[in-house]
């Protein structure tokens, strides 16, 4: 069965992104089909890949009679800015409108993957409803800590009203440096914190990697950069560790 998982967090900085991006190239190369969406206004996801489609995910969004097959291309859902625009108070069923567009496309692919923005909004609501799991991308600082709380509050709201089968597979610990005595307290914070959720935090933690940016910088990912970087195994190490669960 496909599967689809949005990563989140409504705080901007925290990784969010760069783990979407290596979650779905993680799994490609490990053979699986994977749609990516980035449905975050600021489009990183879409550099990341250097992705320039023709549509975007605001056509689909935006416009339902839109063919989402004509907007796929290369297994990528690009982002817009556009997206902000959206009058979502405008649109029956608003919360629905991206999981109704993904419905003819869902058994074409082993999972999607989906880029949130850092926010908790309309696009958020969206993808939560579309959404089988939820990974939560978190420094080990106290404001993330605090994000999860009112991240929490909008997980319960989504599983009550618009997705009952909704779960959180759990939280990932980014840019994390275990040299620290508030990097470890926070840490055992979050376990507390996701077993309040119904969830783990996984033993896996992305330590901070000069790579990454080179990475990025390079229009690459980590995997084809530099793999035994820091980063590099530490992303491998997530990706098998979500597998293996």
């Amino acid at each position: 069965m496909t599967k689809i998982i949005s990563i989140i967090n409504q705080k901007g900085g925290v990784g969010k992104t760069t783990i979407s991006q290596h979650l779905i190239v993680g799994l490609r190369k490990k053979n699986f089909r994977v749609l990516a969406i980035d449905f975050d206004t600021q489009c990183d996801l879409s550099f990341a890949f250097n992705i320039k489609n023709k549509f975007s995910i605001y056509d689909i969004i935006n416009n339902p009679k839109q063919n989402i097959n004509e907007a796929i291309e290369n297994d990528f859902l690009a982002g817009s800015p556009l997206l902000s625009s959206i009058n979502f108070k405008a649109k029956q069923n608003k919360e629905y409108l991206l999981k109704s567009a993904l419905a003819n496309i869902i058994y074409d692919y082993d999972y999607i993957i989906i880029d949130t923005p850092p926010a908790l909004s309309d696009l958020t609501i969206n993808a939560l409803t579309a959404s089988d799991e939820i990974i939560i991308a978190s420094q080990a600082d106290i404001l993330s800590l605090k994000g999860i709380g009112q991240l929490s509050q909008t997980i319960q709201a989504v599983k009550e009203y618009t997705n009952t089968n909704l779960t959180v597979r759990g939280i990932l610990l980014t840019r994390y440096n275990n040299r620290t005595v508030l990097a470890k307290s926070v840490a055992n914070m979050l376990e507390e914190t996701a077993i309040q959720l119904n969830t783990k935090l996984f033993n896996t933690k992305i330590r901070e990697c000069n790579a990454i940016k080179e990475a990025q910088a390079e229009r690459s990912n980590i995997f084809d950069y530099k793999k035994y970087s820091t980063a590099g195994l530490d992303l491998q190490n997530f990706i098998d560790e979500y597998l293996e669960d």
